[in-house]
């Protein structure tokens, strides 16, 4: 596997101002895959200093030419798309089908729909006698999740750019590789130089003092509510804005009428992807009291038919969990359901069979879930499904509303304005009508504990805006 062991600063990689490196591991087989820097305070001020001596000239830089770069950006993306798919398949362990199609695929589309907006965005608006000026906010530092590494850099890395912010970027230390793959892109798309900076490193070092640093005008966080909580409060004590991406427990809503078998199929399918390393999953199945048992048995059923496998093999529908630690909190949170009285019906927290090497859980059902169990409330981050009961519309909306997060979430019922007069109850920032496709130009974000913010299509360039009024 190809990996610098250098930082990508200014416009070029140069060695880190340390010594100090992180191993990448295969989560399917345990075996060291690379080796990259773990930064330090000093990379990470080199790095802003970078990108704050480019910021006078990528922010004059108009936008149809930043449109231009970003359009070369989408293209290189592109061309690597297969060399990207097979490395995030190594480095995180998601199927390569599912990281050709959608963890290599999704930001290619996003980096043409930032392309669009920055030589179709409307930067400045008349109101009366004044004109209001939407300006780079500035430097950007940027700290991305590994479950869906090129995505989420490109969600934040695309629209700052268009916006005309300059970036310093700190990926996750299990997903560095993919973050070096999009450095040589952007390098390759005649970026100018300093305008987007790499910095790999951990967490509570580099990405710490990036989010602290004084030269950094904006934050912009994807991860854990944990993390986030401490990054809101570093920014607010320095008076700076923060885009925060954070956690989710996203219930999947199924109304009496709907068609049970395809809500419950979809469900458990929505769950399973990535190994149920999403945010915004629907990890709660809410089902009526008099189809609770069909639709528990229906979902023991469709788990069944994910068998966790080698990622590099085009049977595999599911690999395994992208480390050590979060397997053992995967299956930690599934001794925990069992021990407060969730009644298993499929998985459970043994090793799948076959597969004691590597990160691998077994993909597990939960019934008999009540509101107030940790597996009903705590994001588990794993292919872990609960399913609870409801007697009425009203408990439903109080059971789906009943946690610290509002992220996403899922409707299904016989009658469309059924469906979306129940979703304008829930307090979550999206909201899947009957299998209602993912858009990738519709703002993704949070109300309460997941977010601060919204990434993604107009909204998501938004946040890297900020406001000047000339009155006149």
């Amino acid at each position: 596997m190809k990996y610098h062991d250098a930082m990508f600063i200014d416009g070029s990689w140069r060695p880190a101002a340390g010594r100090e490196t992180i191993d990448v591991l295969n989560p399917a087989d345990e075996q060291i895959i690379g080796r990259v820097p773990a930064g330090s305070e000093q990379d990470v001020d080199d790095a802003v200093r970078a990108a704050r001596a480019a910021l006078p000239g990528w922010a004059a830089t108009p936008p149809a030419e930043r449109a231009a770069r970003l359009t070369a950006l989408r293209d290189q993306l592109a061309a690597r798309k297969e060399e990207i798919a097979r490395t995030i398949t190594a480095e995180l362990g998601a199927p390569l089908g599912f990281s050709t199609a959608v963890q290599a695929g999704a930001p290619i589309v996003v980096a043409g729909s930032y392309a669009e907006l920055a030589a179709s965005y409307s930067f400045e608006e008349k109101i009366g006698n004044s004109t209001v000026l939407l300006e780079p906010v500035g430097v950007v530092g940027a700290i991305t999740p590994w479950n869906y590494p090129l995505h989420q850099i490109v969600a934040k890395v695309a629209p700052a750019l268009a916006a005309g912010c300059t970036v310093v970027l700190k990926p996750a230390e299990d997903t560095p590789l993919t973050a070096q793959l999009f450095a040589e892109c952007v390098a390759a798309a005649e970026v100018p130089a300093g305008v987007f900076n790499l910095v790999t490193g951990l967490g509570p070092v580099a990405g710490q003092a990036l989010a602290a640093h004084e030269g950094v005008d904006l934050v912009s966080f994807t991860g854990s509510t944990a993390v986030g909580k401490r990054i809101g409060a570093l920014a607010g004590a320095a008076v700076k804005p923060v885009a925060l991406e954070l956690g989710g427990k996203s219930a999947n809503v199924i109304l009496p009428g709907a068609d049970l078998a395809e809500a419950v199929g979809a469900g458990v399918a929505n769950v399973m992807a990535n190994t149920g390393q999403t945010c915004s999953a629907w990890t709660r199945m809410l089902v009526h009291a008099d189809q609770y048992e069909e639709a528990v048995a229906l979902a023991a059923e469709a788990v069944d038919r994910y068998t966790p496998g080698d990622p590099t093999d085009a049977e595999s529908r599911m690999g395994p969990l992208v480390s050590a630690k979060q397997r053992d909190r995967v299956r930690g949170y599934i001794e925990r359901g069992i021990s407060e009285g969730a009644r298993l019906v499929a998985g459970g927290p043994d090793a799948p069979e076959g597969r004691e090497k590597g990160y691998y859980v077994r993909p597990t059902v939960f019934a008999d879930v009540t509101p107030d169990m940790t597996i009903a409330q705590e994001e588990i981050f794993g292919p872990v499904i609960s399913v609870l009961r409801y007697r009425d519309e009203e408990e439903a909306v109080r059971i789906a509303n009943g946690t610290v997060y509002g992220l996403a979430g899922a409707v299904w019922a016989a009658d469309r304005d059924e469906a979306v007069a129940f979703a304008r109850k829930l307090e979550t920032g999206q909201v899947d009508i009957n299998g209602g496709r993912f858009n990738l130009l519709a703002p993704f974000g949070g109300y309460k504990q997941s977010g601060v913010g919204r990434e993604l299509g107009a909204h998501g360039l938004g946040e890297y805006l900020q406001t000047k009024s000339l009155q006149f």
